[in-house]
């Protein structure tokens, strides 16, 4: 574990008083409260309330309370739980519907972290987990996500000359070949995983968007190689492709007429 900076726990003490009594404090409460040496106290609010987590109470000279900052980070905690228990019931529609198992991920850097998953009834089936992380470019999911980036974002994650981490002989390790196939995703709509992550599994993925339209997360369907075949692929795509959109419904997401 890394060491904990002093400065941002104190700033975080600060933060975590508003929790209790009104939900107004002053400066020298602060003191008080937390023990701190007035000019430090001083300079944590000035430089909470200047990026807005804290703000002066009208009427009440030296007196603060929360801002908005505090409920947009809120917020969006709240969104990310509601796209797990959203991203799980539609899992469970669509492997009930092709029995296979079915994720949902969404990405961290080049990586995604699955976040809601629900395990096809056969015996021979992907072995995985919610809360597992793999590198994006070997999954199906990761490479709809990573598609979804606008060009600058991509470059930044993925950099030329890079060489990527293989999980089998299949995974893309080059960044520009990795660009050609991010290409045809965005053309297509759909991802698809050739044995990238695990020898003997292929996945398809679709995108899933919020309400103002921005991929999310993505879904998708992952089968052992003994049930593939490029007939049942393009069964699975669309199958992938209308949990997906409905993950997005659920999420605010109006598709175009």
């Amino acid at each position: 574990m890394g060491r904990l900076v002093p400065a941002v726990t104190r700033a975080l003490d600060i933060l975590e008083l508003f929790l209790d009594g009104d939900g107004t404090l002053s400066a020298p409460d602060i003191v008080r409260k937390l023990q701190l040496p007035r000019t430090t106290v001083h300079e944590l609010v000035t430089t909470l309330a200047a990026r807005k987590y804290i703000v002066p109470m009208p009427g009440q000279p030296g007196r603060y309370r929360l801002g908005v900052r505090p409920y947009q980070l809120g917020a969006r905690y709240a969104e990310q739980l509601d796209l797990a228990a959203e991203g799980q019931q539609v899992a469970r529609s669509v492997a009930e519907t092709c029995d296979e198992t079915v994720h949902v991920a969404i990405l961290e850097d080049t990586d995604v972290i699955y976040i809601a998953k629900v395990d096809s009834t056969h015996a021979v089936r992907m072995v995985s987990a919610a809360g597992r992380r793999l590198p994006a470019h070997c999954t199906s999911v990761g490479k709809m996500l990573l598609a979804s980036l606008p060009e600058h974002e991509l470059a930044a994650r993925f950099p030329d000359g890079a060489e990527l981490a293989a999980m089998t002989p299949n995974s893309i390790t080059d960044p520009a070949a990795l660009r050609e196939t991010l290409a045809e995703i965005r053309e297509r709509g759909i991802a698809v995983e050739n044995r990238e992550s695990n020898p003997d599994v292929s996945c398809v993925a679709a995108p899933v968007r919020d309400r103002a339209g921005q991929v999310v997360a993505a879904l998708s369907i992952s089968v052992p190689m003994i049930r593939w075949s490029e007939d049942r692929r393009a069964e699975l795509e669309q199958l992938a492709a209308k949990g997906a959109a409905e993950l997005s419904e659920h999420l605010g997401h109006r598709s175009p007429a």
